[in-house]
């Protein structure tokens, strides 16, 4: 039977370029999505999954990460006394269910070398990747797809969705293996080609911030040499780790937003208000104002 995954590694060490001036001063994973930080809704979704540890690969400068997760007492007591109890409970839950840790990244040198600098938190155990930029949003928590499909054929797993042809040069594509659909929503895959053109990519599913990887994925990122940026590929780490872990595309059920620029967090934000009870109606008459 497979170990239980217990910690997600949270790559947060970027210098979130594309919010400039606003990150000059504040981590781009605190930007507001509604009332809460971007990162809390990862966190979140994690912790229902049954996640025990958070890793969040941070870099200089961006303490203040820590800080959010840090509990306080005074601050709980002021948001109740506000009617801000969701968001309190959270937090709470949080500090009660998740222990943190915050390796740092000291270059930036790729993804790929973001999650190896999270080795020693991790341990030589299996671990999930959550990319915080995209905000999955559904009626369950896609790490918690994920983890049940995982369970039952354990090996390194990929988050997909399907993309539009235009659209599929800016993503990692997976490559299904012939007869290799293990139900609905899983696929064994015999390979990932990163950033195809359109003509040549493999399918039409693009890997999406979520993984679950075995512990010898570490073990490849370590040997793998940055590429033409200078920078470390995760894809390609775990296409190095495919002769010890079968590789499967997870298609999860939940929509997906992009909370990497501007536009894209704006647009999280009213999806997510458009959702909650206490914020719709008011949502929607703003929009209503606008059109």
């Amino acid at each position: 039977m497979p170990q239980h995954i217990r910690t997600a590694v949270i790559p947060a060490a970027g210098l979130g370029t594309r919010f400039l001036p606003f990150t000059k001063a504040v981590p781009k994973e605190l930007a507001p999505v509604i009332d809460r930080p971007a990162i809390h809704y990862v966190v979140k979704e994690a912790m229902d999954a049954g996640i025990q540890h958070i890793a969040i690969v941070t870099s200089p400068g961006k303490e203040a990460l820590g800080e959010y997760f840090k509990p306080s007492p005074e601050i709980d007591r002021l948001m109740r006394g506000r009617g801000m109890e969701g968001v309190a409970d959270e937090l709470r839950q949080m500090g009660e269910a998740l222990t943190f840790s915050y390796p740092v990244q000291a270059q930036q040198l790729g993804l790929g070398h973001a999650v190896l600098c999270a080795r020693e938190a991790v341990g030589e155990e299996p671990f999930a990747v959550i990319l915080p930029d995209d905000l999955l949003v559904g009626d369950e928590p896609v790490l918690a797809q994920m983890l049940r499909a995982w369970w039952a054929n354990p090996g390194n797993y990929v988050a997909v969705e399907e993309v539009l042809r235009e659209r599929i040069s800016a993503y990692g594509v997976v490559d299904l293996a012939p007869g290799g659909q293990v139900d609905p929503r899983t696929y064994r895959l015999r390979g990932m080609v990163e950033k195809p053109p359109a003509e040549e990519a493999p399918s039409n599913l693009g890997v999406v911030g979520r993984y679950l990887l075995m512990p010898q994925v570490f073990d490849a990122l370590a040997r793998t040499r940055p590429g033409a940026i200078g920078e470390i590929q995760l894809t390609d780490g775990i296409a190095r780790s495919m002769e010890q872990c079968p590789l499967y595309a997870y298609r999860y059920a939940a929509r997906r937003y992009d909370c990497g620029t501007p536009l894209g967090l704006l647009a999280a934000s009213l999806a997510l208000a458009l959702r909650r009870e206490d914020t719709a109606a008011e949502v929607r008459g703003w929009l209503r104002g606008y059109t």
